[in-house]
């Protein structure tokens, strides 16, 4: 009893600090189902504050948030050694506990947030209405198009493959969203440069192709995945940064940006990325269909999408399945109850949009 009253006695600041983080989770919780606060928040707190530590950050030429994460990772293993040696674990623990709390509660403030304020679809008075098999087909077809006019203007191997340099990729991000934001003002925002991932292999081991930092408002890429999807992913994750948070909607804004962009590169990239999903639920809907529409791709077109399909293919195994389920997890967490799978949703958008380009929409 002793032992513990001086250990209580001892961290009284450690133990204030983690009631605090504690009490402001249980806020976030208490209030995310009332969109008017969290708008309010994400107006005046959340987004000025992402936009304030990475206009910091944005000179760096590498991820401060990778930096950051191995610091943090590095320093709590050395702690721990010490800690075990002078047998003070159970403060090693508590001040680890600590720093998770408020890690947590800074994602919830500065990210989570984002999940429950109006989102894209309400904003851009977007319904995304139930989509028939026809109108599936229809605008699978207006894409299967689009990439085949696109792909030839691409860089390629000698396989035919995308090969573009990645430092030219990561270079023409500048000014990607200006024809979004003249039709959807509230896509305006500081420029900040996406970043290369150092530790993109592990990325990859674990199922992603980038993320968006929370608490530095930082994108990074995975660079060791092929280079076909990087340019919609980076505005992908610029659609982040904007503060668009759910990933369904996140994808139809990236293929956006990328599909009206002036570089061709971006382009392709857009309109492939956006075919990849709509043929996917074409399948879903009808194989026969999907079929079909597969062998209207061009050459190059379906060199890329098998060189996709081969890299990720090596990936597969336990490590990745718990990386999906962990994603699904923090999604869930944040009310997207379709986890990883609510990536597809993005095709009802795609539908609504550019289904009036096709003769089904005429």
């Amino acid at each position: 009893m002793n032992r513990l009253s001086h250990f209580l006695r001892a961290h009284r600041a450690a133990l204030l600090a983690l009631a605090l983080g504690l009490a402001a989770l249980a806020l976030f919780y208490l209030t995310r189902g009332n969109a008017a606060v969290m708008d309010w928040w994400l107006a005046h707190v959340s987004m000025p504050v992402k936009r304030g530590v990475s206009f910091l950050a944005d000179p760096l030429p590498f991820s401060v948030c990778e930096l950051g994460a191995t610091v943090l990772i590095l320093g709590a293993l050395v702690l721990l050694v010490r800690a075990i040696r002078r047998r003070t674990l159970a403060a090693w623990v508590l001040h680890v506990a600590v720093l998770l709390v408020w890690g947590y509660a800074g994602v919830c403030a500065l990210w989570g947030t984002q999940y429950y304020g109006t989102n894209f679809a309400a904003k851009a008075g977007m319904t995304a209405p139930p989509v028939s098999t026809g109108e599936l087909a229809a605008v699978t077809a207006y894409f299967a198009d689009k990439v085949n006019e696109t792909a030839p203007l691409a860089d390629r191997d000698a396989d035919g493959v995308f090969a573009v340099d990645k430092r030219e990729i990561f270079a023409g991000y500048s000014h990607l969203y200006d024809p979004l934001t003249e039709r959807w003002p509230f896509l305006a925002g500081p420029e900040r440069r996406p970043k290369p991932a150092v530790y993109s292999k592990l990325m990859s081991a674990w199922g992603f192709t980038g993320y968006l930092c929370p608490l530095v408002g930082e994108s990074t890429l995975n660079v060791d995945c092929p280079a076909v999807f990087l340019p919609v992913t980076i505005a992908h994750e610029l659609a982040h940064q904007r503060g668009v948070a759910a990933e369904q909607e996140a994808n139809f804004v990236g293929v956006m940006a990328a599909t009206a962009s002036a570089n061709a590169d971006y382009a392709y990239s857009g309109w492939l990325f956006g075919y990849l999903h709509l043929s996917n639920a074409l399948y879903s809907a009808d194989p026969a269909l999907a079929a079909e529409s597969y062998k209207t791709l061009c050459a190059d077109a379906r060199a890329d999408l098998a060189d996709n399909n081969a890299y990720w293919k090596q990936w597969e195994g336990p490590v990745r399945e718990t990386g999906e389920k962990v994603y699904t997890t923090f999604l869930q967490g944040y009310g997207q109850s379709l986890g990883m799978r609510s990536y597809g949703a993005c095709v009802d958008l795609l539908v609504e949009e550019f289904l009036p380009n096709t003769t089904a929409g005429t």
